[in-house]
């Protein structure tokens, strides 16, 4: 009771506080801060939906967005009246529509223009949550407003603050990483729902791997903004030249390899991921680590033969891998084999099998070799991809784990037979005594057998003796 009692007296209060805003819209009674004042207060209390439901309204969305987007004298007061306009959109979907029924989008992307970080968060986080269950037009955004220009200042300006290593560590702050990832939502989701704009969004591609290859990472790698990164990135059609290579190079240069560094961009994802698989819960990479598999993916299908063949080396199984079982180990390949089958992981464990299927060139008999039998036939079954008769035949490969000449390994466990045969548990040789007592043990188990009638069964030393290979020694 005494929570819906707070409730209605919030809901009041913040009926009262819309009317003052409203009244000096007409008026213009209060001073700035004042109207500051009364709008921090809304945003407080607006974050509780009980105490909202005013703000939800076509009254109260066209008092804050007046306050948000039709005045330039007071950026201040602007922002907090943006601050409620985005807690309010979070908080109930159809106040959403009703923003973009009163024509303020336009001006949203507008004011997202602005070189300014706290704009850039509360648009982009306005704009990001209205590309969810509401009507509006981005590519009119996009075409009349700007949007997708605005979008690629915003990410290449973060990315100046990373573009050389020594910057990084002095370089982040929270009000700049927060309006980054912003951004970078805002960017994934309107090429998810807009893929025709793709294009228009290429410009971004280079300073997205600047971010990927220089923001500071943290001990567990993939979270906000690298996570975010990597999902706008994968967006883009990375198979476009990098700016700048040379008309004879054009057909073979992707930026996931960059003149000035070839390797730099597939060892920091390959880096992201080993820290991810070693530092983070299962169940909190399935989607991020299936997002950076699948950059792997693309760089591999991308790269030269030359890079194809690294990239086997760095993150195939080795000759070291193959001391034991494949799988065991602590390697990244051990790793990457054990996340293929963990059930707690639907769609990285699928990315993975296919990163291995693409870095065996997708030759089945030749992913068999690589990975053993046992993590292999599940995804080839899965994909309907027959199993080479060879399967089970013993296989060699190259000390560096591609298939070819080299030494030979158990087709079922990817481990080497020498390696196999010499880990395997030593039996002790039985002495004479014990071999006649082994032999006592069998002859009674036998007569047993044979005594119940269930089966017919005839001892081997009676057979031996009945054909004549039984023969007595002289003590």
């Amino acid at each position: 009771m005494q929570r819906q009692n707070g409730g209605t007296a919030g809901t009041a209060e913040v009926d009262r506080l819309l009317l003052e805003l409203e009244k000096n819209l007409e008026g213009a009674k209060l001073s700035l801060q004042q109207q500051q004042d009364l709008l921090s207060q809304l945003k407080v209390l607006g974050r509780i939906a009980d105490n909202a439901s005013p703000i939800f309204t076509k009254r109260g969305i066209t008092v804050l967005s007046k306050y948000g987007l039709d005045r330039d004298d007071a950026p201040d007061t602007s922002r907090e009246a943006l601050r409620c306009l985005a807690n309010a959109f979070y908080l109930n979907e159809p106040c959403r529509q009703t923003f973009v029924d009163l024509g303020y989008a336009p001006k949203a992307a507008e004011r997202l223009k602005v070189d300014n970080r706290d704009d850039e968060f509360l648009v982009a986080r306005m704009l990001f949550l209205l590309t969810y269950k509401t009507k509006i037009d981005f590519g009119a955004l996009i075409n009349q407003h700007q949007l997708a220009e605005s979008i690629n200042q915003h990410i290449a300006r973060h990315a100046k603050r990373f573009s050389k290593p020594e910057r990084t560590s002095s370089a982040t702050s929270p009000m700049h990483d927060m309006s980054m990832t912003e951004t970078l939502k805002l960017l994934y989701n309107i090429i998810h729902h807009y893929p025709d704009q793709g294009s228009r969004f290429l410009p971004s591609i280079e300073p997205l791997i600047n971010i990927i290859l220089y923001f500071p990472l943290q001990e567990q790698p993939l979270q906000p903004p690298i996570t975010s990164a990597l999902n706008a990135l994968g967006k883009l059609d990375l198979q476009a030249t990098e700016p700048g290579a040379k008309v004879e190079q054009e057909s073979s240069v992707s930026p996931l390899f960059p003149q000035s560094d070839p390797k730099s961009v597939i060892e920091r994802l390959t880096f992201i991921l080993d820290g991810a698989i070693r530092h983070q819960a299962e169940k909190d990479i399935d989607e991020a680590a299936a997002t950076l598999c699948a950059l792997l993916i693309l760089g591999y299908e991308l790269g030269t033969q030359e890079t194809k063949s690294w990239m086997q080396q760095l993150l195939l199984p080795t000759s070291e891998d193959r001391e034991r079982p494949l799988g065991q180990g602590n390697t990244l390949a051990s790793r990457l084999l054990r996340l293929s089958c963990s059930p707690v992981l639907p769609r990285l464990r699928i990315v993975i099998s296919s990163l291995l299927f693409e870095l065996s060139d997708k030759d089945p008999d030749r992913f068999i070799k690589n990975i053993g039998y046992g993590f292999a036939s599940g995804f080839l079954t899965s994909k309907n991809i027959q199993i080479p008769r060879t399967a089970m035949d013993s296989g060699s490969t190259e000390s560096d784990g591609v298939t070819g000449t080299g030494f030979d390994i158990n087709p079922v466990t990817g481990q080497r037979l020498s390696a196999e045969r010499a880990n395997a548990p030593k039996v002790k040789e039985m002495t004479d005594e014990e071999k006649e007592r082994e032999a006592e043990k069998l002859f009674v188990l036998f007569e047993r057998l044979k005594a119940t009638g269930v089966m017919n069964v005839q001892n081997p030393v009676e057979q031996a003796i009945q054909e004549g290979r039984f023969e007595e020694l002289d003590d």
